[in-house]
């Protein structure tokens, strides 16, 4: 159990950081797109800011499902 929250946190952590410096870092950014999605558009965002929320995502994703499928040790 105490294995498992450590690595979720490890890989909360990891994403929030990463998530941090792409936030620093796509305050220059000029070329801005927005979005279509079904019912309207997203806010003009960069593209480079997108692509990099997408994979702050899956690194979350995929060590939450690593913490959740880690087997549990015997006894």
């Amino acid at each position: 159990m105490l294995q498992r929250l450590r690595l979720f946190l490890l890989s909360c952590g990891g994403a929030g950081l990463l998530l941090l410096v792409l936030c620093l870092g796509a305050q220059n950014l000029n070329e801005r797109r927005a979005i279509a999605l079904g019912i309207g558009r997203t806010a003009p965002l960069p593209t480079g800011f997108i692509v990099g929320v997408s994979a702050v995502l899956g690194v979350l994703s995929g060590g939450s499902l690593a913490a959740i499928l880690l087997p549990e040790k015997q006894q």
